[in-house]
């Protein structure tokens, strides 16, 4: 009997210890490496190879936390070529942010150890990362001056407010117009030791991605940080002005013009190309990919794409053109672009043509 009244204090003491209030001061305030969640925000980050012939692997981290800030983001990654499941090369670098804010992203860049020829992909994971306290945006970035032809001609300005910086650097990262967008490439100017209340001049004169549309310009100290500021790159003029398409046909064999196709006809689609000028001008020739692609009128679905390599020969009118033979009938828009063999537009996109198959 006494046991039993033993045990009966014992439940009833437990279950008033589980009913009694806890202080706050007990619970935890600042979010642990388990608990953060950061994550890769691409699954295929963009992979190229640069001038020295190293693979680049671009991208960008997400800190998803919205009141603790990240630091030592570990980034790993396995090169492959299109052999062997096993890696050729593993290496691993950190995001360009020293501190990734609450709810911020910051990009990263890693080249692989070697100029290696046979790598021909990247795949990408995170490794670790630890929680870290704020830095203050005690720094300030803005463009004074920007121009693109065939290299990128920018110059900004960096203000510090407050205390002295040391090992402060501001990054362009350059990203393309695909939506989201991809991060292409990661530039990095070093201006060291800023004074308080300081202001710096930078420039950046360099050649880039020509599918960089615009980039984010930021900056970082050991002690500030600074606002992401969208850049947009304007269009060079040289592309612009080197091809004009002025018209564009169809027509059958004999050169004449067809307002109707019948389906299974071969037809000639030729563009009208004024050379301003050649891009090669020591052998006064400009080498040129000449597509075509046609849609369904209604629907907007891809019928057909075709292209044609080639080099215009000088300046003036020249005509390149490509055979198509349509499967299909009903109504179609025809569009036609000039590109170099970079996959550069060297003109712009030809005048839409509407075209009935029948």
């Amino acid at each position: 009997m006494q046991e039993i009244l033993m045990l009966k204090f014992v439940l009833g003491a437990f279950l008033v210890f589980l009913l009694i209030p806890f202080s706050q001061s007990f619970a935890q305030v600042t979010d642990t490496p388990s608990t953060l969640s950061v994550s890769i925000t691409s699954e295929a980050p963009f992979v190229y190879q640069d001038s020295d012939g190293y693979t680049v692997v671009v991208g960008t981290v997400k800190n998803h936390n919205t009141q603790t800030s990240v630091t030592n983001v570990l980034i790993q990654v396995n090169f492959f070529d299109d052999i062997s499941p096993n890696p050729l090369e593993v290496n691993s670098g950190r995001t360009t942010l020293e501190v990734i804010p609450p709810n911020g992203e910051s990009p990263f860049s890693i080249r692989s150890e070697t100029p290696n020829p046979q790598i021909t992909g990247a795949s990408v994971s995170l490794l670790g990362f630890d929680s870290s306290s704020s830095k203050q945006k005690g720094l300030t970035v803005y463009s004074s001056e920007i121009s693109y032809d065939n290299r990128l001609n920018f110059k900004g300005v960096l203000q510090n407010s407050g205390a002295p910086n040391s090992n402060t650097n501001v990054y362009l990262a350059l990203y393309d117009g695909f939506e989201p967008p991809r991060t292409l490439d990661v530039i990095t100017v070093e201006l060291g030791d800023v004074e308080p209340d300081g202001e710096v001049s930078f420039t950046v004169n360099q050649p880039i991605d020509a599918r960089a549309v615009g980039f984010l310009l930021f900056a970082e100290s050991d002690v500030f940080t600074s606002n992401f500021v969208d850049v947009e790159i304007p269009e060079p003029q040289s592309l612009t002005k080197l091809v004009s398409i002025t018209n564009v046909s169809v027509t059958n064999s004999q050169g004449e013009k067809l307002s109707e196709i019948p389906v299974g006809s071969i037809v000639n689609v030729r563009s009208e190309a004024w050379i301003q000028f050649a891009a090669d001008q020591t052998t006064n020739e400009t080498p040129y990919t000449y597509y075509i692609q046609i849609k369904e009128a209604g629907t907007g679905k891809v019928e057909y794409i075709g292209k044609d390599d080639g080099r215009f020969i000088g300046t003036g009118l020249q005509y390149p053109t490509i055979d198509w033979m349509p499967k299909n009938s009903g109504l179609y828009f025809l569009e036609t672009f000039v590109w170099d063999r970079n996959d550069i537009p060297i003109a712009e996109q030809g005048p839409f043509v509407l075209i009935n198959v029948k």
